[in-house]
């Protein structure tokens, strides 16, 4: 089973690695995911270096066959998220040396 890293978790690292109060590394999180959350919301794409992109995608509307039935219908066209990781976060994942 995999974990899921929490918002709550995050604040508890970063309140133990930098050593800010625990509100106020509770603040410093929220408001960087905030922020994320705000550009996204805008249309621009999030760019974290050494960790990945995240973009949004626009998907036009296409039909779609339920696969049970097999009737066909249409798929409105919305915005999805897309991440996408840096090479070094790749690396990283997968166990090798960066820069070698």
């Amino acid at each position: 089973m995999t974990k899921t890293l929490t918002r709550a978790e995050l604040s508890n690292a970063v309140y133990r690695e930098i050593g800010l109060s625990l509100s106020e590394s509770t603040a410093l999180v929220d408001a960087v995911l905030d922020e994320i959350s705000s550009a996204l919301n805008e249309g621009h794409s999030v760019k974290l270096s050494s960790f990945g992109t995240f973009k949004l995608r626009r998907k036009k509307e296409r039909i779609g066959r339920n696969p049970k039935t097999g009737v066909e219908v249409p798929i409105t066209p919305r915005t999805v998220l897309t991440f996408h990781t840096s090479n070094i976060l790749k690396a990283k994942i997968n166990g090798e040396k960066i820069g070698a």
